[in-house]
């Protein structure tokens, strides 16, 4: 081997095990009250996973706790570990079909990769749940088994009633990468390999709770002009692959997103490297596969400009994501 090419491969590996820190943005992260003020609980469970719960009635975005190792996503196939969601979702509360607590009405892929689709019918499977999402998504819904009354197709821009939770969902893309785009258009049966779970539709998800307001995004990609006229207190937004993207994509992702909504406060989602189990300390995704650091700067850059509240979320920790904001 050259001993450029040689150098180039160990530089890779060096950074690939060596993910940037979080000590520049420690001060960010959420400080959790005791006792949560607002009706509805949010919490953070790594990657585009996030649980909304208000004590009657639960949502989940994807519901991905299976997190295969890199060596698996790039060299084998992927397939749901169901002793990873069956821990996920007792760590997180969620409870089961049949048992008392919150019910979870629905897990919404908002696209259909498998880092965000994978798990989620056997999610709704354990917890009751509908799955609601992509025709792709349904595919992976109809692979794994689950019965077509749990399922529906997602109408884009129709108000979804779940308790007091409203949910409308709104077209998005993919951050561009060499993953974007893509159907899945028969039953996906795993073990597949992991390149399989195409893109399908992307959703940014609207959430209204009373006169709170929400926007989730899956990933930091955008269709212009499709969020002019939706209104959202907070956003989570996806930087999953935005480091690496140009100055232009990363000022028109916070114009279409942040600024067309209004928000007062962004929470940062899809930043953690999700091939290490969520057992351990969330960490960011390493180079050369995301720049952390780079979309942290221009996110706090961008928040200083038009004085909007960044935090970190907390890690499996419900938060209330409009403590102390204008309502």
């Amino acid at each position: 081997m050259p001993a450029t090419l040689l150098a180039a491969v160990a530089a890779l590996s060096w950074q690939l095990t060596h993910p940037p820190g979080l000590s520049d943005v420690q001060n960010l992260f959420w400080q959790k009250p005791a006792p949560i003020a607002s009706p509805v609980k949010v919490s953070f469970l790594g990657v585009a996973t996030v649980l909304l719960d208000d004590g009657e009635t639960a949502l989940l975005t994807d519901g991905f706790f299976s997190r295969p190792d890199k060596m698996t996503v790039f060299l084998r196939k992927v397939a749901p570990d169901t002793q990873a969601i069956a821990d996920g979702l007792q760590r997180a509360r969620i409870t089961l079909a049949g048992a008392t607590g919150s019910k979870l009405a629905a897990v919404i892929p908002l696209h259909s990769h498998y880092d965000h689709a994978m798990d989620a019918p056997e999610v709704a499977k354990r917890t009751g749940a509908l799955l609601l999402g992509s025709s792709s998504t349904l595919m992976v819904g109809e692979g794994w088994g689950l019965q077509d009354k749990q399922m529906q197709q997602a109408e884009m821009r129709k108000p979804y009633r779940f308790g007091r939770f409203t949910v409308t969902l709104y077209p998005a893309l993919h951050t561009p990468t060499g993953f974007t785009g893509g159907v899945i258009d028969s039953p996906l049966v795993p073990p597949v390999r992991a390149t399989d779970y195409k893109e399908g539709q992307s959703y940014a998800m609207r959430v209204e709770h009373d006169s709170r307001t929400l926007l989730i995004t899956g990933t930091a990609g955008f269709v212009p002009g499709a969020l002019q006229g939706v209104k959202a207190d907070v956003v989570l937004l996806g930087i999953g692959a935005m480091g690496p993207r140009s100055p232009a994509h990363k000022l028109a992702y916070w114009n279409e997103t942040v600024a067309t909504v209004g928000a007062q406060r962004v929470i940062p989602i899809h930043w953690d490297d999700f091939w290490i189990p969520s057992i351990l300390p969330m960490q960011p995704m390493p180079k050369p596969l995301d720049d952390f650091e780079a979309s942290m700067a221009f996110l706090q850059s961008q928040a200083k400009t038009y004085n909007v509240d960044i935090r970190m979320p907390a890690a499996w920790a419900p938060m209330d994501v409009w403590e102390g904001l204008k309502r």
